[in-house]
């Protein structure tokens, strides 16, 4: 089956991930720590690709195609590591996000944020 943004949903990919892990008998492993630290060098591992570039370079990095598959690499451990860190922790993401995107959207309104990259206290 293949996955695709506009035909797959959260949950979905949540599972695949989980049976993943648990095929493997990988969960013993994945302790919230051992999840995070694993994110988090994942994480590294994609900023790799744009280090050192400027701005503008690296949106045009996607370009070459080598590159662009390795960068899509890492993004999908990124991604898979955080959902298996919700499977591991019973986060609901759908419901994080949402809550998180209203927090953000009371700390940062459109009519002093808008085209500006300030941090909520200073805008």
């Amino acid at each position: 089956m293949a996955f695709t943004d506009s035909a797959t949903t959260l949950a979905e990919i949540k599972t695949r991930v989980l049976a993943f892990a648990q095929e493997r008998d990988w969960e013993q492993f994945h302790s919230p720590k051992n999840l995070s630290m694993a994110l988090t060098a994942e994480a590294g591992e994609l900023m790799e690709h744009f280090l050192w570039a400027t701005p503008e370079a690296s949106r045009s990095i996607f370009q070459d195609p080598d590159k662009r598959k390795k960068i899509e690499e890492e993004l999908a451990d990124v991604v898979i590591y955080a959902l298996e860190f919700a499977n591991m922790t019973g986060i609901d993401v759908a419901a994080a996000i949402q809550t998180k995107m209203t927090a953000n959207a009371a700390k940062y309104p459109v009519e002093k944020a808008k085209g500006r990259s300030d941090k909520y206290t200073e805008l």
